[in-house]
């Protein structure tokens, strides 16, 4: 049975993935959702790369999660659902001018008053992230340690759906990191909806990996989200906390380090991250990005271009 669901899960996130893309291109072709101009940005290289991969790989996802008969699938297929909205309005409407940077630059602007489109994407997606825990938590004891269940899921889900946010800042990265993360999971029983990752991931990795497109803030936001509602929803408390543990460090982290750093100086991680990518030319090495939007530790907020150079964008710590 838990084969059969894996299985029809990644069937139908791949299918819903590919037919999602071909009628956002049929609609982007005909001049409709704003035109071309509007999902498409430019990469280091000088060449045009795709928004659209991020709204297709979402819809695969919520897909492939609410037919995986997994643990809470309806509230999982929300928390990816709204993640992926908030995260596509941060790709599409951010507001480039403004320095505010980070996950902390955002939070900083919400006590000043101000309401950045990251900061927007901050409070929809930790709303929405404990109205799925709210929905999709059993209770298994007392009301007291209910809620602590609820608020311990929902920081889980709104802070991977942050996380893997973090890695698509290189082409196919974001993809790896989540499928990686969620395949463990099927072990422990907990991955039924891993199938929707997997199937989503191999529809998308074509163009993901070929500098055609990527996920932007809607697709890797909703990639995390999912992750984080398998283990929210499907793992023993203690691993829970472990889990949001290593979320908020490596959140933290992403602020003052460059994992792209950390990950080309460590050969197996660096094997992986090249993994089906096209190589790196001598000269984005040495100039870095020219289009990103935003710094590479903006811890998830930034849309726009990704770099594909060693270098992070802006010379900035982060993913």
């Amino acid at each position: 049975m838990g084969a059969g669901r894996f299985i029809a899960a990644g069937v139908v996130a791949a299918a819903a993935t590919t037919l999602a893309r071909r009628k956002l291109d049929e609609k982007v072709a005909e001049g409709s959702l704003g035109g071309a101009s509007t999902w498409t940005r430019t990469n280091h290289r000088g060449e045009p790369i795709s928004l659209l991969e991020g709204p297709a790989v979402a819809a695969g996802l919520v897909a492939g999660a609410a037919v995986s008969g997994g643990n809470a699938p309806g509230a999982t297929a929300f928390a990816t659902a709204a993640a992926a909205g908030f995260g596509l309005v941060d790709d599409l409407a951010e507001d480039t001018s403004q320095a505010t940077k980070g996950l902390r630059g955002h939070l900083g602007a919400l006590l000043e008053g101000r309401l950045t489109t990251g900061g927007l994407k901050v409070l929809g997606i930790s709303g929405s992230a404990l109205v799925a825990a709210a929905a999709g938590t059993r209770r298994t004891g007392s009301a007291f340690g209910h809620l602590v269940d609820v608020g311990l899921n929902g920081a889980l889900i709104g802070g991977t759906a942050n996380l893997v946010n973090l890695f698509d800042l290189r082409p196919g990265r974001a993809l790896k990191a989540g499928t990686l993360a969620s395949l463990p999971l099927v072990l422990g029983g907990a991955g039924a909806a891993t199938g929707a990752v997997v199937g989503a991931a191999a529809a998308a990795a074509p163009g993901d990996l070929g500098e055609k497109d990527m996920l932007g803030d809607g697709g890797a936001n909703a990639l995390g989200a999912l992750v984080g509602s398998q283990i929210a929803f499907g793992t023993p408390r203690a691993v829970r906390w472990a889990a949001l543990a290593g979320v908020v460090g490596l959140m933290l982290a992403s602020e003052k380090v460059s994992f792209s750093k950390v990950i080309a100086g460590n050969e197996w991680l660096n094997k992986v991250d090249m993994l089906g990518r096209r190589p790196v030319e001598p000269a984005a090495v040495s100039t870095g990005s020219t289009s990103g939007a935003g710094s590479a530790g903006d811890s998830g907020t930034a849309s726009g271009v990704r770099s594909t150079s060693v270098s992070d964008p802006m010379g900035s710590p982060g993913a």
